[in-house]
């Protein structure tokens, strides 16, 4: 079992509840500088909120085309030959064995660092998930370091970690010039969003669950997962920056949620009569039908806030042109003057699987986006392919439109 595609998998209660209340919905899955920041007047978040925006047809907005690299694709598969001492298993693992996919990426000294999600093939779910790292000059080639650099251990994130793992990270940098990732824990009931820290992405500090201080703890033990904190590009550093004197996050894999926090650590889900706000969500008979899910670090643009997410078809009642549960990915521009509020959104999907190995893997027919990078005056897109393997297209500027 999988906690990135948990829900597909869970008791028919649960379903029901969800469909009941979070709409349909099922997951799949060099330079330091100043802080920077945006000030503008808000908007009370309820006043804009839309769940069901319409679609619009693709303006020059949107960071496209992208051309998937076929020459070297998929850039990183399973490897069986490394290994590591599990200190919660007390055993030595092929941690990487089974699935390499989901990763985030992060420009340093000038190399594209890739954060990726790996699974052993042992234990209750014949997978426990750690995260990787490898290293690229080009960001087409890459070096792998032989162990994870975050993973369950005997600590105090064991109960919400163990044994499912820790998943699909996004990472963004401070204005300090440190790092900030979102990752998922999997406990084998509940999915969590957390949050770890680290000034060379080697070495991680776990701070806990994103939303454990939020409300007296209310949302402490409710699924979350998968959280985009908005950015700006500096160059090719992606830089958290803040907007109305608070840093925002989109997370979710159902709705698009958001919240927001003082520090990057602590984060407070932003509510609509006491329940969770969304700004944007699922869109009957089309692509993204099923379930909405933030793909890399939200970008603020001279346009908006430029979001790129993930999204599933439904079995029935989807987009009749592609395979039901198919994951593609598509475009969304928030307002910087209240990032709830959708100013347009992508009439159709602008990534697809149709390659063999994003068709045919652990789960089938998905391309699940969540690492982008700016290197060489090209924008890297990396992204995993049928929860099996991990493939990269590029988009060059002048080539586009």
């Amino acid at each position: 079992m999988l906690a990135a595609r948990t829900v597909s998998f869970m008791p028919n209660l649960f379903l029901f509840l969800a469909f009941c209340f979070l709409l349909p919905g099922c997951n799949q899955k060099s330079a330091k500088q100043t802080e920077s920041e945006t000030n503008v007047a808000s908007t009370p978040p309820g006043s804009a909120i839309e769940s069901n925006q319409p679609a619009t047809a693709t303006e020059n907005w949107t960071l496209q085309p992208f051309q998937k690299q076929d020459a070297i694709n998929p850039i990183l598969g399973p490897d069986s030959t490394t290994q590591f001492f599990c200190p919660v298993r007390r055993a030595t693992v092929k941690w990487e064995e089974k699935d390499v996919f989901n990763p985030a990426a992060v420009v340093r000294n000038g190399k594209v660092h890739l954060l990726y999600r790996a699974e052993d093939k042992i234990g209750k779910f014949a997978g426990t998930s750690r995260i990787g790292l490898a290293i690229s000059e080009d960001g087409l080639h890459f070096k792998r370091m032989p162990k994870p650099v975050l993973y369950p251990d005997n600590d105090f994130m064991k109960k919400y970690e163990w044994e499912g793992g820790c998943e699909d990270p996004r990472v963004v940098e401070t204005p300090q010039g440190t790092y900030v990732m979102t990752y998922t824990t999997y406990d084998g009931k509940t999915a969590r969003l957390c949050v770890a820290t680290s000034s060379d992405l080697q070495t991680w500090e776990k701070h806990g669950l994103a939303f454990e201080k939020a409300y007296a703890g209310k949302y402490k033990d409710t699924w979350s997962k998968s959280g985009a904190i908005v950015c700006r590009r500096n160059g090719n550093q992606i830089v958290a920056t803040k907007i109305n004197g608070k840093y925002w996050m989109y997370w979710g894999d159902t709705n698009m949620f958001i919240a927001t926090s003082d520090d990057l650590l602590d984060w407070t889900p932003i509510e609509e009569n006491s329940k969770l706000a969304i700004a944007f969500g699922p869109r009957p008979g089309q692509f993204d039908s099923r379930l909405v899910e933030p793909g890399p670090p939200a970008m603020l643009t001279d346009a908006g806030i430029l979001l790129i997410y993930n999204s599933m078809n439904l079995d029935k009642g989807g987009s009749p042109t592609l395979p039901p549960g198919t994951y593609t990915a598509g475009q969304i521009l928030l307002d910087p003057k209240d990032p709830t509020k959708v100013l347009q959104r992508t009439a159709s999907y602008f990534m697809k699987p149709e390659k063999e190995y994003e068709i045919t893997g652990q789960i089938g027919n998905v391309c699940f986006l969540e690492g982008l990078v700016h290197l060489q005056d090209k924008w890297f897109l990396y992204y995993g392919t049928a929860d099996s393997k991990i493939a990269v297209a590029v988009h060059t500027p002048e080539q586009d439109r």
